[in-house]
């Protein structure tokens, strides 16, 4: 039985690495793009890859990735053994709400891109249409999952002392 457990706080703690490392990813992604960088770029963003007006760059690419930077710390406070408390449930509740925003962004964008809702009106290549398919909106759902396994299992990574390999503190003693 303590080994179901402690396997169960594992994985809890694996998926916050996991999102961690996600998060930084992207990041590192935006920053290249932010410095210059433009491999993947016009397929996403379109002519703001060309064009690069200022506060795209500050906005779409370093302010993204800033925030990016702010998940992956995010993600490894979900990995961590969890503060009892209101810091606690708040990184619970920042792991959701960022499960939920990437997981609409992924959705919501895929459903409008194959239902052609806005048709030409968006200006969208068929290139940047299929790269935004096949790539981008699947790595946000990735994300999604992650952000949110992570969240699920936050509470499963307890940093409290009173477990023991036998149970709570007492157990034993009352021959539980």
């Amino acid at each position: 039985m303590h080994k179901d457990r402690q396997d169960s706080r594992t994985t809890a703690g694996v998926w916050g690495r996991i999102a961690c490392v996600w998060a930084v990813a992207f990041a590192a992604l935006h920053f290249y793009w932010a410095l210059g960088g433009s491999w993947g770029l016009s397929v996403s963003a379109g002519p703001l890859a060309e064009e690069r007006p200022a506060w795209f760059v500050a906005v779409g690419l370093w302010g993204v990735g800033v925030l990016c930077l702010v998940g992956g710390l995010l993600g490894w406070l979900l990995a961590r053994p969890r503060p009892g408390g209101l810091v606690g449930r708040l990184v619970k509740a920042l792991g959701w709400g960022v499960c939920a925003v990437l997981l609409v962004r992924g959705i919501g964008v895929e459903i409008l891109l194959l239902l052609d809702t806005a048709g030409r009106a968006v200006g969208v290549s068929p290139e940047q249409r299929l790269w935004t398919l096949v790539l981008w909106n699947p790595w946000f759902l990735v994300g999604g999952l992650v952000f949110g396994l992570a969240a699920r299992g936050c509470g499963r990574v307890t940093g409290r002392a009173t477990e023991l390999p036998d149970g709570p503190v007492g157990a034993r003693e009352q021959g539980g």
